[in-house]
């Protein structure tokens, strides 16, 4: 934590770059900005811990590797002769595993964390330097919103802002982590980032406050129903991650990191790992994971884990759109993006929320050169008016706009069913995935056995029925007839829409040697375009 040791540190540091001798003694007003930074920080801590949330320069302290934190702009915005240690704003670089990384953190502790020009000048600063240097930005947002004092000034700063974090959109990853209030404009700061980051107390986003939505519409709402973590992370799917407490949530923070890379121009961190015993454990068990009938359900997370380096998996987006599953892992140290149907909810089908939740983690997958697994166990996409209308067709694109246009390696493998137009969208080939795998009974086709042949062989079933024999006799016979001869995989092998035909046991060998073949893919386009008009 920040102490009087490391503040001291501050005025020695300051000094030697005024006087350019380390054994000068200091001068007063180094002494009085040395002061007034301790007694700021200890006012900060009068402020915060009784709400039980860390300062802002604590939560750096968690962030960062020990001692590796360097401000930018301490005192700017401040008046040290009249008291005022800087802005509502901490920005600066330190290290994440020995990465540099470079952050803003709002301070409640001044002025409420509101956001005035000289913070917008410090983020903005902060912004640009983040893109010379190419390096990662984490921003720690606890702010009452605009300084209603400053007026447009303080409008026009978040202006900025969002500009800068669109810039930088893609260029390098940025991940906010939302540690008080976030209202009004100020919330679309951290939506234009990659990723959200929110804890069960104290962390709250919304537009409009549950007074304002009172007065316009008589609902009464707390802060924790209208926009607290949990309901960004179950219900909008706002945030990605749903922390117990700060240190949890930047916990997950610098996890995240140690699989993206520093920018769109760089590899993933790639880890000295070597195969043993435990994979070997692990490519057994994972057949007896998935059970042979279509219908029941088992855990796929459970598969990752044993596809996966140590059994280690990042989940993104956990609370939200269960019935798929997205996140991070290495395979033979390689940093990779795994998106998988989840049988264990709702069948793993494809619905308006769980699609949108797939396609953007593809994206950011693309974004910044993280290869894509693809775990398929589809039975198709969620019937009914209620998806229809929630337009699961414009939605539902957006998997499409994902695959589509992704350059990274991609590796599909059919565990047991992918059925229709989900079966398409789920990293097929003709979707652009350089290798597609199928286990022995995995089962492609438009439809399901059962569902194909009561549309194909109604006549015939009819007829059965009217003769007195019994129906589901020859509706099994006919199944059977179907499974054999259309929905097996042998199909999709015949017209290369499969590469090959594995075991389970050989699924995670397979994912290796593709990934190494794949190492070095390039993707040249067609023709140049501004951009293309991606379905929203």
């Amino acid at each position: 934590m920040v102490t009087e040791s490391s503040l001291d540190s501050l005025a020695v540091a300051s000094s030697a770059i005024i006087t350019g001798d380390t054994n000068q003694p200091l001068r007063a007003e180094i002494r009085r900005a040395a002061q007034l930074a301790r007694d700021s920080e200890d006012h900060a801590r009068a402020r915060q811990h009784p709400k039980g949330k860390y300062t802002a320069r604590e939560r750096l302290d968690l962030l960062f590797d020990s001692n590796t934190f360097v401000e930018v702009g301490r005192f700017a915005g401040g008046n040290i002769n009249e008291g005022v240690a800087g802005s509502a704003v901490v920005t600066g670089f330190g290290m994440i595993r020995g990465r540099k990384v470079g952050v803003y953190a709002q301070d409640f502790s001044v002025r409420g964390g509101t956001m005035g020009e000289a913070e917008g000048t410090k983020i903005c600063h902060l912004l640009d330097m983040a893109m010379d240097l190419k390096v990662p930005v984490i921003a720690l947002i606890d702010s009452g919103g605009a300084r209603i004092q400053e007026g447009v000034a303080a409008l026009t700063q978040y202006g900025r802002i969002f500009k800068k974090t669109c810039e930088a959109s893609g260029f390098i990853p940025q991940i906010s982590l939302i540690l008080g209030p976030c209202a009004g404009g100020a919330v679309y700061c951290p939506a234009l980032t990659d990723m959200i980051v929110m804890t069960k107390e104290n962390s709250y986003m919304f537009v409009t406050g549950p007074d304002v939505v009172k007065a316009a519409t008589g609902e009464h709402i707390s802060m924790d129903e209208l926009g607290g973590g949990y309901v960004h992370n179950v219900k909008s799917g706002v945030a990605h991650y749903l922390g117990e407490d700060e240190a949890d949530a930047i916990d997950y923070v610098r996890a995240v990191m140690a699989y993206l890379p520093n920018n769109c121009d760089e590899q993933p961190p790639q880890y000295a790992y070597s195969n043993g015993h435990a994979e070997d454990d692990a490519a057994k068990r994972i057949s007896t994971i998935v059970p042979d009938n279509d219908r029941q359900p088992y855990d796929v997370v459970d598969v990752i884990h044993c596809l996966v380096d140590y059994g280690e998996f990042l989940e993104v987006h956990e609370l939200f759109a269960p019935s798929v599953v997205v996140g991070f892992a290495c395979i033979k140290g390689q940093s990779v993006g795994i998106v998988a149907n989840q049988p264990a909810v709702r069948a793993g089908i494809l619905d308006v929320d769980a699609s949108e939740k797939l396609a953007r983690f593809v994206r950011l997958c693309d974004a910044f050169n993280v290869p894509v697994i693809t775990l398929v166990d589809v039975p198709g996409y969620k019937p009914g008016s209620d998806q229809e209308h929630a337009g699961i067709i414009r939605r539902g694109a957006k998997v499409i706009y994902a695959y589509a246009n992704a350059q990274v390696p991609m590796i599909t493998v059919i565990l047991r069913k992918a059925f229709g137009g989900a079966y398409i969208v789920m990293g097929s080939k003709s979707m652009g995935a350089d290798f597609n795998f199928a286990w022995p009974n995995s089962q492609i086709a438009v439809l399901g056995a059962t569902g194909a042949v009561n549309i194909i062989h109604r006549k015939e079933l009819r007829k059965a029925r009217d003769n007195g024999e019994n129906v589901e006799e020859v509706r099994a016979r006919l199944v059977a007839e179907y499974e054999q001869s259309t929905v097996n995989a042998n199909l999709s092998l015949e017209m290369g829409e499969i590469d090959a035909m594995i075991d389970p046991g050989q699924t995670r060998e397979a994912i290796e040697e593709s990934l190494v073949l794949l190492k070095n893919k390039s993707v040249s386009r067609a023709h140049h375009r501004r951009h293309g008009n991606q379905p929203l």
